[in-house]
């Protein structure tokens, strides 16, 4: 089994994938879920520093084109972050 990252050792890594093998799939879809949700923080974060004035709407735009990017958010949306800004 492969490390997944350069810094972690061998053994580091067998332990965790040993530990999330016990988890069960609920358990796996809310860390999931966590994870989504701190990128999602962070990501509103940014475009409430760069983006200060922004309506509520325009935030969730701009964070949903940088999820799911310009084309479809061209052709769902109308928005075009490229024009808009990300």
């Amino acid at each position: 089994m492969h490390a997944f990252s350069s810094d972690t050792s061998p053994e580091a890594h067998e332990v965790y994938v040993r530990l999330l093998r016990k988890k069960t799939l609920g358990e796996r879809v809310r860390m999931v879920a966590r994870l989504n949700d701190a990128a999602d923080t962070m990501a509103l974060a940014r475009l409430r520093r760069d983006y200060p004035d922004d309506t509520a709407r325009q935030r969730r735009l701009r964070l949903q084109a940088l999820k799911y990017g310009d084309e479809l958010m061209k052709r769902v949306f109308g928005w075009d972050p490229s024009v808009e800004g990300r």
